[in-house]
């Protein structure tokens, strides 16, 4: 559905997203295969037209969530393989069948589940197993002790007659943290992998087509590691401490309008529980784009957005529905005026610092009111608005 109310909106630059795709997948090399991650609705760039776009510019394979994530996709006309990182229900092995979606096996007693629900269907279900090197979350445990039972474990899995054993992956902890400690841990990570492969490989007699380890932190800093397809997340989009070495470019630009201004003299205190006093005359900008919108409280009275007359610090508490920042000394700054929230002027891993966080729960908080504008060769060339109505 499209909004005709302008009021905060995202500006998702496809072309950002196909040149970022293009240095990551020169990164990596024409014979590894390129995985787009785009669970959580593409990080709140929107699923469809991203997963359109890395279609369209030949990537190999998406990744989601959940089975609702990927029917999504299919519904929507993407063509190209899905592989659901989290759990699926065994009463769903029918439409992960019928519409051609690989599952994640974590443990064996899912592979055996998934097997004998795919053999009522009448057909293999394809699967990427998963081992867990240290994430310590999902997979099967192959560290220390359990390494020979783990790959008795997974041997066991690959050999169900009803599974198609495709791919095998495992996830790295530490590969974006620095330090010499989270390199060790890294290549202890990697190494484990590769040792429970080869165990497997040998053990069951079969080879796996796709191996892949790689992540968004591996990918920029350990290449070597990508094996036969790479997973890059946050980085494809853009945003993260090694996108700007990389040549990356943010593929969201989060915006709002001016809505309202009013003077208020000195000793005014500005919003809920009136954390901010004004020193001088000051201008006030009132911006519809609160917490609801998905601005974080914490960075209320802490942070700034940009203007075309440069940046304007946020006053008082930030409310669900709006926000006010300071305009004094900002004439050409007026009702209508655009705002920059966060963007190529205002990036957002500076909000996500001053918040505490990362930039991947910015991008993915940008809730379903905010309408997503996709750009592509310069134009807009759709809206979209997640509201029923």
């Amino acid at each position: 559905m499209e909004s005709t109310l302008k009021r905060t909106w995202s500006e998702i630059d496809l072309d950002a997203l196909k040149h970022n795709y293009k240095v990551l997948r020169a990164r990596v090399g024409e014979n590894v295969k390129f995985l787009g991650v785009v669970k959580a609705d593409a990080y709140g760039h929107g699923a469809v037209e991203v997963s359109r776009t890395l279609e369209e510019n030949g990537a190999d394979y998406l990744a989601v969530s959940s089975i609702d994530e990927a029917m999504e996709l299919r519904v929507n006309g993407i063509k190209m393989p899905i592989l659901i990182l989290g759990h699926t229900p065994k009463e769903q092995v029918g439409r992960l069948i019928e519409y051609d979606i690989t599952q994640a096996v974590t443990c064996l007693s899912k592979a055996k589940e998934y097997s004998n629900e795919a053999e009522r269907h009448g057909k293999p279900l394809k699967v990427h197993i998963k081992v867990d090197t240290g994430m310590s979350r999902l997979g099967f445990l192959c560290e220390g002790q359990y390494f020979d039972t783990g790959v008795q474990n997974i041997t066991e899995a690959v050999n169900e007659p009803f599974l198609n054993a495709e791919g095998i992956f495992t996830h790295f902890a530490v590969s974006d943290e620095p330090g010499e400690e989270a390199l060790e841990y890294t290549k202890h990570q990697f190494r484990l992998f590769t040792d429970c492969i080869d165990a497997v490989e040998k053990k069951s007699g079969k080879k796996f087509e796709i191996k892949h380890c790689a992540n968004t932190g591996a990918v920029a800093k350990y290449p070597e590691y990508s094996l036969d397809m790479v997973r890059p997340g946050l980085l494809l989009y853009g945003y993260g401490e090694f996108a700007k070495d990389l040549g990356l470019r943010p593929v969201m630009t989060l915006k709002t309008v001016v809505s309202t201004i009013k003077i208020y003299p000195a000793g005014t205190k500005i919003s809920y529980g009136g954390i901010y006093t004004t020193t001088d005359t000051t201008r006030i900008g009132v911006l519809p784009y609160g917490y609801a919108d998905g601005f974080f409280r914490c960075l209320s009275n802490r942070c700034e957005l940009y203007t075309t007359e440069g940046l304007a610090p946020q006053r008082g508490k930030i409310c669900m529905d709006m926000c006010m920042i300071d305009l004094t000394g900002k004439p050409g700054v007026d009702i209508g005026s655009e705002i920059e929230i966060f963007g190529v002027h205002n990036p957002v891993e500076k909000l996500a610092e001053l918040a505490g966080t990362i930039p991947y729960e910015l991008v993915c908080a940008v809730s379903k009111r905010v309408p997503r504008t996709y750009i592509k060769d310069g134009r807009i060339i759709g809206k979209e608005l997640m509201l029923r109505m």
